[in-house]
């Protein structure tokens, strides 16, 4: 099984950017809103300095990419 980063709400938000999502807008509670064109899930990051690993796993796995596009889209 592939690790996950431990990584700030920032860079995820920044690599979920490289894969097509976009800000939509930013809630009160210190949350991003994500969207992404042609898909009716939305992502909801957390601007915390470091993510719990079970939140990146759940937000990974609703944009429905794979833990090791993830660690490449945070390479890059």
């Amino acid at each position: 099984m592939v690790k996950l980063p431990v990584i700030s709400g920032k860079e995820a938000i920044r690599a979920f950017e490289k894969a097509g999502w976009y800000i939509d807008r930013r809630a009160r509670s210190r949350h991003i809103i994500m969207k992404k064109p042609g898909m009716k899930t939305t992502l909801s990051i957390p601007e915390h300095k470091i993510l719990d690993r079970g939140l990146l796993r759940a937000l990974i796995r609703d944009a429905y990419i794979s833990i090791d596009e993830f660690n490449e889209l945070l390479r890059k």
